[in-house]
């Protein structure tokens, strides 16, 4: 493994292909993560690439873990725009390569993007996931708290709703109200 790298929009779009053809195989392989199958690559590459205005205005945030030989991995951080939400965001889009599955990936970009929500002043992170995945094994051992499931939320990639589990995690310290105010995530 090559380590985790945080990209910019224009790297996103270089990466476009490889995180295609992750997130196929990651729906392929019945991950729900907001696509049915069969996802045709094309797609899955202009659905990324569409991502890059939202990584370039600071909406967004991609990690990448590569192997040798292309990306193994990848997790996102969905910051929030209201005014009164700007000290939480959400993980989304947590993928693993099944060949790199076992070995601390998920758990290693998890990490990362809690570290570097702590660092810019998020307090709050949320995310969903589908109830009873293997997914949730991960959160709940990396100290993520379940706050309730909904059900019949999402359809898997074959299209059958099932229910989900919405969880939370507090990172970094609490900000005073006077922080709030000076919160980096204002639009200039």
């Amino acid at each position: 493994m090559t380590g985790i790298i945080a990209v910019s929009g224009p790297e996103l779009i270089t990466y476009a292909d490889e995180l295609a053809a992750l997130l196929v195989e990651t729906v392929d392989g019945g991950s729900s993560v907001g696509f049915l199958a069969p996802l045709d690559r094309g797609a899955a590459a202009a659905w990324w690439r569409k991502r890059a205005g939202a990584v370039d205005a600071g909406d967004l945030r991609v990690w990448i873990a590569r192997d040798a030989e292309r990306v193994a991995g990848t997790i996102g951080l969905v910051r929030t725009p209201l005014p009164n939400a700007r000290h939480r965001a959400e993980i989304a889009k947590l993928m693993v390569r099944p060949s790199a599955r076992g070995q601390g990936l998920g758990r290693s970009l998890l990490a990362a993007a809690e570290r570097s929500a702590a660092e810019e002043g998020i307090t709050l992170l949320v995310l969903d996931t589908e109830s009873d995945s293997p997914a949730e094994r991960l959160y709940r051992s990396a100290g993520w708290t379940e706050c309730g499931s909904i059900p019949d939320y999402a359809a898997d990639p074959a299209g059958t709703l099932k229910p989900t589990t919405l969880y939370y995690k507090a990172v970094g310290a609490a900000r005073g109200s006077s922080d709030r105010a000076a919160s980096p995530f204002t639009s200039s």
